[in-house]
């Protein structure tokens, strides 16, 4: 019987076990996609408690937490001390065995406070105050944390109009980890609601210095502010939606469906649908001439839950994966960009794993024969975090295209201890590929290529993808 979570964890081989501990884990972390706080980087946060930094802002937590009959009022109503919320965590987390957070949240214990006991009530006090008292040390703030876990560069996300001041003050202050902006123009394509599409564009309008009354108008304000997000160093863009939008259209009829929810009328379907596939056209023009990457993240139904949205807010643990059909619209979306020869380098997350081949195949109907993996089929998300995910990913881009050109994993997280989930990646790509080895179906007469391609997916690709 293996001992949970040893120096061997998820290494099923010796070729894996080599392939990780000789290769994978001494790479560096470039997280090019996560929710990070600039502001806490920027300020260097200090942490008052394990709380703070782990159950602050984590859905995947408070989603274990609910199913597990807890009170929302310990995770996230503001009645309850940090201990009171932590030990119904700690109370929780023995019934999330097989659920991922189980191996994170373990793993985060290990890697960050050096800790191997299990957690569950009876051990929950003692780390709690043993991990409060690290975090009052200097090293545990959030750059000491970034540093911990030899973090490169992180790209947070961000709004076309934040004002990047947190980014700036950071590069200022000299510190060695590189934070860019990531452009994330969500909002200025949400036409759904009139009053809050108008309130965004007032708010555009001052980041911008320009004055906004037509589509004319907003798309010069975007591309004012997006020339001010690649002067602070921002090489990607992002892009969430549930589905692609490829319907056509006319610049008069763009023009007249913006003066029209501009002047708070309500939109038809088709005029949503036709404003945002004229925007993700003119976005993914903006991202092709100043180089950046954009990505797409896909597939997802948010907000399901109205009565909670009204009381915890957006991003509180209540979406879902959606089955909606994409594959034509996403067709016709990068073909009508590939053929004006303006397709930027692109990485596509989908959230349904059904649509792993759809996603994977398209990828491979795009490749330029110039750009060494010019569309990514991007790393396993959200709720596809995970061994079987990663796997599944990992299998379909190896069966429909190469997986040596993949560019790697990601956090995606608001969460400073999060930065295990690339060694948790890691592990599962060293087992995966090392599996292979020892079954014959890699040469093991090629180990040299195999080691060398385990760093670049782990480090040189994104480094080399991005330009970092």
């Amino acid at each position: 019987m293996k001992t949970f979570m040893d120096e061997n964890f998820l290494l099923e081989t010796a070729t894996a076990q080599d392939l990780y501990h000789n290769h994978a884990a001494a790479m560096p972390i470039i997280d090019y996609h996560c929710h990070l706080s600039p502001q806490m980087v920027a300020d260097d946060q200090r942490f008052k408690s394990l709380t703070e930094i782990w159950l602050g802002s984590d859905h995947y937590k408070w989603r274990a937490m609910r199913a597990n009959g807890i009170d929302e009022r310990f995770i996230t109503g503001s009645d309850a001390t940090d201990w009171e919320r932590f030990e119904q965590w700690a109370a929780t987390v023995p019934y999330t065995m097989r659920n991922p957070l189980y191996h994170w949240t373990h793993l985060e214990l290990k890697t960050a406070f050096g800790i191997d006991k299990i957690l569950k009530p009876s051990t929950a006090r003692e780390i709690f105050e043993h991990c409060n008292e690290l975090l009052a040390r200097p090293e545990y703030s959030a750059r000491g944390l970034m540093r911990r876990y030899r973090v490169e560069a992180v790209c947070t996300t961000d709004d076309p109009i934040d004002s990047l001041e947190h980014h700036i003050r950071t590069r200022q202050s000299g510190f060695e980890i590189r934070m860019l902006p990531t452009w994330r123009p969500d909002k200025a394509m949400a036409v759904e609601s009139p009053s809050a599409f108008r309130a965004y564009v007032e708010k555009l309008s001052a980041a911008s210095g320009v004055s906004i009354s037509s589509f004319t108008d907003i798309i010069e304000a975007l591309r004012r502010r997006h020339q001010f997000f690649a002067e602070q160093g921002c090489k990607l863009s992002d892009h969430g939606f549930e589905e692609f939008y490829a319907e056509d259209y006319t610049d008069a009829e763009i023009a007249a469906i913006f003066n029209k929810v501009y002047g708070g009328a309500q939109l038809s379907r088709e005029e949503i649908v036709k404003f945002k596939s004229a925007m993700l056209v003119i976005f993914g023009e903006m991202d092709a001439e100043t180089g950046w990457t954009q990505q797409f993240h896909f597939g997802v139904i948010r907000d399901n839950n109205s009565l909670m949205l009204k009381r915890a807010g957006v991003d509180t643990g209540f979406d879902s994966i959606c089955e909606f059909a994409n594959a034509k619209a996403m067709a016709k979306f990068f073909n009508r960009l590939n053929s004006a020869g303006k397709l930027a380098k692109t990485i596509l997350y989908n959230l349904n794993p059904s649509a792993n081949e759809v996603v994977a195949t398209m990828a491979g109907n795009f490749q330029d024969g110039r750009t060494v993996g010019k569309i990514q089929f991007g790393a396993a998300w959200w709720f596809l975090d995970q061994i079987d995910g990663m796997e599944k990913q990992m299998n379909t881009l190896s069966l429909l295209g190469l997986l040596s050109r993949f560019v790697g994993m990601l956090t995606d997280s608001r969460s400073f201890l999060s930065y295990p989930r690339h060694e948790y990646f890691r592990r599962t790509l060293c087992n995966l590929v090392g599996r292979d080895v020892e079954s014959g179906q890699l040469p093991a007469s090629e180990l040299d290529f195999i080691r060398q391609m385990i760093e670049n997916i782990s480090y040189y690709n994104a480094k080399n993808y991005f330009n970092f």
